[in-house]
């Protein structure tokens, strides 16, 4: 790895930013996603890997240290592998999952695990005939929308929907959902961004 590329990595508004290009990232993430995938596969404990995906998920979403653990250039290999390992045991992940976030430590890869979260999602989703729809809102939904949502999304999709919710306050109002590479974009803050350009296009 090219000396300083690692300096580019940040966290922005809770948010792993990562600089690395995309295509290395996301070539990264399918190998150690497949790989993942099909170990557990073949041990019949798909159940268990979307346990370990979502509390993973959960953590980096939660915890700063742990963003920062997978992102900083300070800690050594040893250091980072000692640390990931550690709080892997401590959320009794998988010996799979902990033996690949380990082996990604000390490979210096941690940085593509959000990629490799993502990977698997989308792997496990396809084994179940599923699909996840990432939803943005401008507050926490309730269990009654959540479940209003996955109706209406399921008859426009015809598929089994599993939802990934987040909060965006900046938003003001409405939702932002993305179904696959299709995006749905609710919010008042699209509404007030088109308004805004078509009063640019009459000026």
């Amino acid at each position: 790895m090219a000396p300083g590329r690692r300096e580019a990595w940040r966290i922005q508004d809770g948010r792993v930013d990562v600089s690395e290009p995309a295509s290395i990232s996301t070539g990264i993430a399918k190998r150690y996603a497949t790989a993942v995938f099909e170990l557990s596969k073949e041990a019949n404990s798909l159940e268990s890997l979307e346990t370990d995906v979502d509390a993973l998920d959960g953590a980096l979403t939660e915890s700063a240290d742990l963003r920062t653990l997978i992102t900083s250039p300070v800690y050594s290999r040893d250091q980072v592998t000692a640390a990931i390992t550690a709080v892997s045991r401590k959320m009794d992940l998988s010996q799979t999952v902990t033996g690949t976030l380990g082996l990604m430590a000390s490979k210096r890869r941690l940085f593509a695990l959000p990629q490799v979260l993502n990977a698997l999602r989308d792997l496990i989703a396809e084994e179940k005939g599923e699909i996840t729809a990432e939803i943005t809102s401008a507050s926490a939904l309730s269990p009654a929308q959540e479940a209003e949502l996955t109706r209406v999304l399921k008859e426009r999709v015809g598929k089994e929907i599993k939802l990934k919710s987040t909060v965006d306050e900046s938003l003001i109002g409405g939702l932002v959902i993305k179904v696959g590479s299709q995006m749905i974009d609710t919010s008042i803050r699209a509404q007030l961004a088109a308004l805004k350009n078509s009063m640019k296009e009459v000026g």
